[in-house]
């Protein structure tokens, strides 16, 4: 239950709000039903068809597979709108161990034993004291001389333009100054690789118009210069539709059709340049790194994020976008271009004010916040700060919700789920070449999409940061269902397998928000949950199967219903989106079941299709993350994943069970806690140290779910008597200072993580909390996350703690001088510890020593 404190007055002003919200939901899903029934009206009697509908589906019964583990539901399966899966800024629920149980029942089924708990404790405090990794320090960027060095090396720096023809430079709208210092400084602000706008000291453009040189006022697709390498210290540019920059005869800058010896010019460094607008990091310091591409990670990971958000539900409702080409004023403006009745309820709704700023740049009024969970929060400088403060690892989960984008008026995408999916895995490519061009051309950039664990520890040891591509979403692969029958089939499900694999996706759930024809779902509670539930009868004739559980354990179980009125006084995206549609049609908003007693149990489980699914997963190496499952599909999801003897199972962001938790543990798999406030974090960490397995490498890292589906960690308060002091010291020594975008000043003990930019903020609030320990254990996340991963391609476990110690002999014949670390780790498992150039065994007979050389190649075995 939440606690009966007072209302603050941004939760009344919502709840005001809400309450208008709730009769546009009632039209809002009528007018829905009435299309998806071919138009009939609604009424008494289409309620009572659904209710029909739903006892014949509750009455079918489920067919036992021959392995006595997976079920093929025979009744209503329903997919996934994929709407906020809980009450987003209830610290009840954000906080949490897990997001799919109620917080505050007994603690009873974990089941850990104390003693146990203690020897898991023992495990991780043990690795603790291991020998360090050693760490080096590599530059942000690439060294710009005088003179660039190719058509990238421009990148973000002040030049002016001197013509090989005439020697003389840029000044203006002519190609008349003798010398650098009478010339024109202009900004080279990157848009894409290769490709520039030149922004001049009056905050101008440099264009072109009646093939002219002149300056407009807005950098769009008429500045966009395209500059290529004509020769040695020679450059051209060049507009679309306007040609070259050439210098006249007459010392005009004119345009012509083709290039030619008065289109070359050689840019040289200068000063006097006005810095093209945008967002500091607010880090000093150069980045940690590994010594050599193969060693042992070190940094944080974030294994559930939304950065491509900005492209679900239609792409019309999500404020901002995490990168533009024409720059922050852009990327960041707001919502203000949207409709302004839609815009302005929206925003209303959303920020918890009404009359809220939907003004984004430069004075970030009303937003980014904690709860404001349709903003961007992601925006590439924000990253950049994370990374640069000491992250290594980003699970970006490409993610639709098809029921809320069909319902949502303003739309300029598709609302199918893998069509989006498809866009937003072309746009993070994109978000990569944008952050390349601004740190010196392709493969420069700091954010490096990867699909294999070799990739991922080779960027991490280089002192990027591994993006990992991953879904979470309504309709995986199509998989609708209605009143029993799937619209996918084995061999649809193997060919969008093939597909997201060569996309680049590793990390997938199977559900989200709805069943679907592959799983049951955990539901949600309270109003939320009767809000989705109605959807979900819209979409799938029949609501949740939800049943008293047998056993009845009170915390383990799925949502409890209590068909409370349907004023969606949390559910932001659910609320946002229905404020604006029709107000109508209130009587036949379709009838939920007056469930039995708590608490409930989804009586779908894992399907026929949903374990065919997950063994896809498995053959094609594929990390599987079974959060948002109903309690009974998650457990044969994981009596399969048993029998497969597979670890490659990762919970992300704490929407499972807390007797799943410990099992994933024991399978060797990884849990990145939801963050939440930095309180709740805390605690989530200490309980996870009671689950640590002795047997794999200990660490942790976080799910932050952020744009749109997760609220972030609220702030502890200006008048603690410990807060966050700045600046503080990150990862490998980097100095974090207070964080600035446009006008506003954040403080994480003030505005909490009011974007993603503040995660290493509430880190070192993390540290302040739980003391170094908790920070000890973040840095080796993406270590253990890579080791599972490994694991996932059929790699043996460390023989130290799992048995199968190898003899001498084998690493001495089957480990072979020149063969590659990967090579090695496929032949003889994963090594005990790998420090630097070399990689610690425990063999038969003792440690067996494997040395490599920088290039990662065996030079000799020792042991």
């Amino acid at each position: 239950m939440r606690s009966a404190t007072p209302a603050s007055p941004r939760s009344a002003a919502r709840l005001a709000i809400t309450v208008v919200v709730a009769l546009a939901l009632v039209g809002a899903v009528l007018a829905y039903n009435s299309r998806s029934a071919g138009g009939q009206g609604g009424g008494q009697g289409s309620a009572d068809e659904l209710k029909k509908s739903y006892t014949a589906t509750a009455a079918n019964t489920t067919r036992k597979k021959a392995d006595d583990t997976v079920y093929n539901a025979d009744g209503t399966h329903a997919h996934d709108p994929g709407t906020p899966p809980h009450d987003d800024n209830d610290p009840a629920t954000k906080n949490a161990i897990s997001r799919a149980a109620t917080a505050t029942d007994a603690d009873t089924t974990d089941p850990t034993t104390p003693a146990q708990a203690r020897a898991d404790e023992r495990s991780a405090a043990q690795q603790r004291t291991q020998r360090a990794v050693p760490l080096r320090h590599v530059a942000v960027d690439p060294a710009q001389p005088t003179i660039p060095a190719n058509r990238f090396n421009l990148f973000n720096a002040c030049y002016g333009l001197r013509s090989t023809a005439t020697g003389r430079w840029l000044n203006g709208v002519h190609v008349t100054a003798t010398s650098q210092g009478t010339g024109t400084p202009l900004y080279f602000k990157p848009t894409m690789l290769g490709r520039y706008l030149l922004y001049s000291p009056t905050r101008t453009f440099l264009g072109a118009k009646a093939g002219k040189a002149t300056y407009a006022t807005k950098g769009n697709a008429s500045t966009n210069w395209t500059v290529t390498q004509a020769g040695a210290r020679q450059f051209r540019l060049f507009l679309p539709g306007k040609g070259y920059l050439a210098a006249a005869a007459s010392g005009e800058a004119v345009f012509v059709a083709a290039p030619t010896g008065r289109t070359q010019f050689t840019p040289y460094r200068r000063s006097g340049c006005t810095a093209f607008p945008e967002i500091a990091v607010n880090v000093s310091g150069n980045p940690t790194a590994g010594t050599t591409s193969y060693q042992e990670t070190r940094g944080y990971i974030d294994a559930h994020t939304h950065g491509m958000a900005f492209e679900f539900l239609g792409g019309d409702l999500h404020c901002g976008r995490p990168w533009s080409p024409w720059g922050v004023a852009v990327a960041l403006a707001g919502c203000q271009g949207l409709n302004s009745v839609t815009g302005s309820a929206v925003e209303s709704f959303l920020s918890g004010e009404i009359g809220a700023d939907p003004v984004g740049w430069p004075t970030f009024k009303s937003w980014p916040a904690p709860d404001a969970l349709t903003h961007e929060g992601t925006y590439y400088k924000w990253m950049e700060r994370s990374w640069r403060a000491g992250q290594r690892v980003l699970v970006n989960l490409l993610v639709e919700n098809n029921q809320l984008c069909t319902l949502y008026p303003i739309k300029r995408n598709s609302c199918n789920d893998m069509t989006s999916i498809r866009l937003q895995a072309k746009d993070m490519h994109l978000m990569q070449d944008y952050i390349d061009a601004q740190h010196g051309g392709p493969g420069k950039g700091w954010y490096r999409i990867v699909t294999n664990p070799v990739q991922a520890r080779q960027v991490i040891n280089a002192g990027k940061m591994a993006v990992i591509m991953g879904i979470e979403t309504s309709v995986l692969f199509g998989c609708h269902t209605r009143l029993g029958h799937s619209t996918c089939t084995t061999t649809s499900i193997d060919r969008q397998l093939d597909e997201v694999k060569r996309m680049g996706v590793v990390q997938m759930e199977l559900v989200n928000k709805f069943d679907n024809a592959l799983a049951g779902v955990a539901g949600d509670e309270g109003t939320t949950g009767y809000l989705v539930n109605t959807a979900n009868t819209l979409e799938t004739g029949s609501p949740w199967r939800m049943a008293t559980c047998d056993p009845n354990d009170p915390e383990v179980h799925d949502k409890d219903q209590d068909n409370s009125v349907p004023i969606p006084d949390q559910d932001a995206l659910f609320g946002a989106i229905l404020r604006v549609l029709p107000q109508n049609l209130l009587a036949s908003l379709p009838a939920i079941p007056l469930y039995p007693a708590k608490h409930h149990c989804n009586k779908l489980g894992l399907s026929g299709l949903g374990a065919y699914t997950i063994r896809g997963m498995v053959k094609r190496n594929m990390l599987f993350d079974p959060d948002h499952m109903s309690v009974k599909a998650r457990k044969q999801s994981l009596d399969l994943i048993d029998q497969l003897r597979y670890s490659g199972v990762v919970s992300s962001h704490s929407w499972s069970t807390p007797d799943a938790y410990p099992r994933i543990y024991r399978e060797k798999g990884f849990i990145t806690p939801y963050a939440g406030d930095s309180t709740g974090f805390v605690a989530k960490w200490r309980r996870a140290l009671t689950w640590a397995n002795p047997r794999t490498y200990w660490g942790i890292g976080f799910g932050a779910d952020i744009n749109g589906l997760g609220a972030q960690g609220d702030p502890r308060g200006a008048d603690v008597s410990n807060p966050v002091r700045y600046p503080f010291t990150g990862l490998g020594g980097v100095k974090v200072y207070q964080q600035t975008s446009g006008v506003r000043t954040y403080d994480i003990n003030k505005d909490g993580v009011a974007h993603y930019g503040l995660y290493p903020d509430w880190i070192e609030d993390l540290r302040i909390l739980g003391g170094n320990r908790i920070v000890q254990d973040m840095t080796r996340g993406p270590e253990a996350y890579l080791q599972t991963w490994e694991r996932a391609y059929g790699v043996k476990p460390d023989a130290c703690s799992n048995g199968g110690k190898h003899s001498s002999r084998f690493f001495h014949t089957r480990v072979r001088v020149g063969s590659t670390w990967w090579k090695v780790v496929r032949t003889a498992g994963q090594p005990h510890r790998r420090i630097d150039r070399q990689f610690a065994y425990c063999g038969a007979s003792g440690t067996v020593l494997v040395n490599f050389n920088a290039r990662g190649r065996v030079t000799s075995v020792r042991g």
